[in-house]
């Protein structure tokens, strides 16, 4: 019988190279928010995937970049850490441009040759790379760091997805499970409620509203199932012009944002759920320290 093998694995790269859509394929459940707006993800998420013989714990972090803004550093910052706290690092990239894109990652392979893990590269969105094209990316990455494997993938499809679970089931130190096998996070469900909010915010706004949203979850009861669960939740805003645009006319967007977050909320807890939405402005609070931690970051 194959020893036992539990690790953590810190998925590492540019912001909007895919690695929440990656994780969420690979648990196949739904627990990182996905837009086409780059720094989506804002803080760790941890990503549970038992396996037959092992346990593999995905920690999603946000993009590596480099910025001046609080809210920026401080994702910067929660990406960092999670590569100085894990077994193993899977590195992140996308195929769409293969030129630029390597010399885009330089600033994340520093800081991946920096935490000293031994490290797996996924080159997602390979569906958008022409096939003469892939070996020579390759060899170009591997010429950038001793990477233990390099795997191609797409994750809207999950093309690839065994391979890279078989090398990095390699890399991962022996030990038993540290979570139930029907456990797909540490999070709260709460916390993932506030993300399925901002997730809609950012995916049905205008450009202007996504990076200046947060959500508060202002009540959360969780009666016994089957019982309908109750949240009532505050989308925090900068400024009164971004108010009006979430709201929309007669209240018609904050209604579909709401519908929507709540068909996720109910896709993934399995119950029915009744949401209730406020629209609130902190004026300024992404760029300054005090206004982040008003909002919950």
């Amino acid at each position: 019988m194959d020893e036992h093998r539990c690790g953590t694995v810190a998925m590492a790269g540019r912001p909007n190279v895919g690695k929440s859509t990656l994780l969420n394929r690979l648990l196949g459940s739904k627990i990182a928010i996905v837009t086409p707006k780059p720094q989506t993800t804002r803080d760790r998420i941890l990503g549970v995937l038992t396996l037959v013989h092992s346990q593999i714990l995905f920690q999603d972090a946000p993009g590596i970049h480099q910025s001046t803004k609080a809210l920026n550093r401080r994702m910067v910052s929660a990406a960092l850490a999670v590569l100085e706290d894990c077994d193993v690092v899977l590195m992140v990239t996308d195929a769409r441009d293969p030129v630029k894109d390597l010399a885009r990652d330089e600033h994340v392979l520093e800081k991946v040759r920096a935490c000293g893990r031994p490290a797996v590269l996924a080159i997602n969105k390979v569906d958008l790379l022409r096939k003469p094209h892939l070996l020579p990316l390759i060899d170009a990455y591997g010429k950038r760091h001793p990477f233990k494997a390099i795997v191609p993938v797409c994750a809207l499809d999950g093309d690839g997805q065994d391979g890279l679970l078989s090398e990095l089931n390699l890399l991962l130190p022996p030990g038993p499970a540290l979570f139930p096998a029907d456990e797909l996070s540490d999070r709260p469900v709460r916390f993932l409620a506030s993300e399925f909010i901002r997730e809609k915010v950012m995916l049905f706004t205008r450009q202007e509203v996504p990076y200046s949203t947060a959500v508060c979850i202002d009540q959360f009861k969780e009666p016994e199932p089957p019982g309908v669960i109750n949240i009532i939740a505050t989308i925090h805003l900068e400024r009164p012009s971004q108010k009006a645009i979430v709201i929309g006319k007669g209240g018609a967007m904050l209604k579909r944002i709401g519908t929507a977050a709540r068909e996720e909320m109910e896709a993934l807890l399995g119950r029915k759920v009744f949401l209730e939405l406020f629209v609130r402005v902190e004026e300024g609070w992404a760029s300054s320290e005090k206004g982040l931690n008003k909002v919950g970051y």
